[in-house]
Order: C-alpha cells, then structure tokens, then sequence
C-alpha cells in the first residue's frame, strides 16, 4: 500500500514585519514554516479509471498530485498563438483521432476547432485541455485544478462528458479539485479527501438528472446557435423552432421543416448544442422530443446526420431506425446539386451521413400543446 509523508517547509526570513506579525498573532517564533501529511493510496487494490483528490485551498492537494503522480500531472499546456486548436495535438494523431477525441470530451464545434487556443470561450478551452491531455497522457492524465475556471453548472455537465469519454477508452484519469459540485457527475472509482488523507473506494452511481425545460420560439433564437452549425447556418422561414433551457439558460435549438416528396414529411432542419453543454446527450433528447411531436401530424419524421456521436447514438436507439447506413451522398448526374439515395437534397459530397426515420411514440397531448397540430 503506497503511503506518502509529505513535508513541506520554508525558511522564514525574520525581517522586523515578522518579529511584529509575530507579536500581534501571538504565533511562536520559528526559523521554519513547515506542514506535513500522511496519506495512504491503495490504488493497486482494485482496477479503476477515474480518481478524485479534493480539498479546500492550501490542504496538501496538488502537493499529493505530484509526489504521487509526478509526470502526469498536468497543470496547462503552452497553445500555439497563431494556429488552429487541432495543430496543437500531438503530430501521431490523424484530424479523425484528434475531432473524435474533441468531441468525445463534449466539444463537438468545427468552427471553434478552427480556432487558436486563446480565442475559445474559458468552457471550450477546458474541455480542449481534457482533450490534449489524454491525448498526451494516454495511460494516466492528472489534472491540476480541475474546472475551476469555468461556471458550475458548465463544470457539472463537462464532468460527466469527460468521464464518459475516459470510460469508453480505457484510460486513466485523476481530478485535483477544491469543487465538491463535481462528484456525482465525475462519478470517479475513488476519492482522496484533503488535508486528513482520507481515502475511500466508491462504486458507480447513476449522475444527477438534468433537467430539460423545452419552448416553441421565434427564428431569431437561431441568431444564439447559428455560429456553433458548421454547415449552412441558414435557417428557413418556414422552420418550426424550439429551444432548451436548463435552468432558464439557453443551451439546445432544433428546428423540424415539411418536406414534399413521394410523400410529404417532416425533417429535422436544425439541431445544435452549445459546445458547453456536450457530451451527456442532451442534443439526442431535444432531438427525440421534438420528433415526437411532428409524429403525431400522422407524418413520417426524418433526419440526415453527420454527427459521429448521434449516428452511435441512433444506430443503436429503438427509437430511430437506419434507412441509409453512413456514406458520402453521390452527386447528380443531371442536375448541379447532389441527391442522398432516399433522403432530401443535400449539398455535402465531402462528408458521411447517415439517414434516419424517427419511429418511436408520438406525443399527441404535447403536440397539440406546441401548436404542432
């Protein structure tokens, strides 16, 4: 059983300021400064993935970080200034390994990809962070002052991103926080508690519901989306559009639009989560929800995707079925656009898609209360 005592001690210049600090505190004359720790990490007793060191400032919590961890402590990295995000990972991986990794912490924003470092929002650049450091790390990422600089509820829901993400490839991952708020979105496999040591095992707990407040809204609310769409940002004056909030902030747009083909039909036009609030699902309800809905017309619900985390997500859901399995939509032959075999129109030649038809319940009483039908 590794156990660790820690010492940390400094000597005190005593300068007249001291010999008076010293005097007005009553504190007992010292040529040193020194505080010390026991702790026990038993990590070799079971196998995990996650682990969480947590404390309040000042309580020996980075210092156990780095005598046990060394190496794989990570406390930020130096970003490029003048390159894009993906420039910035390590030159082994290819752009699929590097944007598969993105969005598997919940950032999934082409555009944001694009971008330096320095220029994404203070969210984005923690779940890039994440990103690189496993990454980097690939067995073991320790992370120094884990979400600390982002909102609280942005850090809930980006623990639990984050732990899905580690989970799913096998990798190690140790949080170093004074935040308590995290735990049960982390879910981690053990916790340190800092100053005494305390260490316990803990088993996998479902995390916290999130809850999805969802209105039928006017166009513009798109203007608050459409730069996070990294296809046509145009969205149609005919778009049905609702919105998702979670505690009366905005956070998911979907748009459905009707189609005419052999059949008429609804199709999803636009759906698109803010890159702070990826990665625990929540573009996938506002999507189901909404489909739901226009199911209750009598009319088939549609929808084309090229997202990576969707198509999973569909391709394995009971409540959609695959009508065209991922591919690249060929061109025409006698027209200037390009035609998905059984879907709509589409202009994308250079990316996969799949199609899906929504095929679970119908949500007549919400329907009827959206202004559906």
């Amino acid at each position: 059983m590794p156990q660790f005592n820690l010492v940390r001690s400094v000597e005190v210049v005593r300068s007249p300021r001291v010999l008076q600090l010293e005097g007005f505190f009553d504190i007992p004359p010292s040529q040193r400064s020194e505080r010390q720790w026991s702790v026990n990490l038993p990590l070799e007793e079971k196998p995990w993935h996650i682990g969480l060191i947590h404390g309040p400032s000042g309580s020996g919590k980075s210092t156990l970080a780095r005598e046990a961890f060394g190496q794989n402590l990570i406390a930020g990295y130096d970003w490029p200034a003048d390159r894009s995000l993906v420039d910035a990972f390590p030159a082994a991986l290819g752009i699929k390994d590097i944007t598969g990794l993105l969005s598997s912490v919940g950032f999934s924003s082409p555009p944001s990809w694009l971008r330096p470092f320095s220029c994404l929002s203070t969210g984005e650049q923690f779940r890039a962070t994440i990103a690189r450091s496993l990454a980097e790390a690939q067995a073991l990422a320790v992370v120094d002052e884990f979400t600390s600089v982002v909102d609280r509820t942005v850090a809930q829901i980006g623990s639990a991103a984050i732990a899905k993400a580690v989970r799913r490839r096998n990798q190690k991952f140790v949080a170093v926080t004074c935040h308590a708020d995290v735990l049960d979105w982390l879910q981690p496999d053990w916790v340190c508690e800092m100053p005494n040591g305390e260490f316990t095992w803990r088993s996998l707990q479902r995390r916290p519901e999130i809850r999805l407040e969802i209105a039928r809204v006017h166009r513009r609310v798109w203007e608050l989306f459409e730069h996070h769409h990294y296809l046509d940002t145009h969205l149609h004056k005919a778009a049905k559009c609702f919105l998702g909030m979670i505690e009366g902030r905005p956070v998911v747009f979907s748009a459905a639009l009707h189609s005419v083909g052999k059949k008429s039909y609804w199709r999803e036009h636009r759906t698109v989560c803010l890159p702070d609030f990826q990665g625990v699902g929540i573009g996938n309800v506002m999507s189901e929800f909404v489909a739901s809905l226009f199911k209750a017309t009598g009319k088939d619900y549609g929808s084309t995707t090229s997202n990576p985390a969707m198509i999973r997500h569909r391709a394995r859901s009971p409540l959609w079925k695959m009508n065209r399995r991922p591919g690249l939509v060929r061109p025409d032959r006698n027209e200037n656009k390009t035609v998905a075999v059984g879907l709509a129109e589409s202009r994308s030649v250079s990316r996969l898609t799949a199609g899906f038809t929504y095929v679970g319940p119908a949500r007549a009483e919400e329907s009827r209360r959206f202004g559906v039908v």
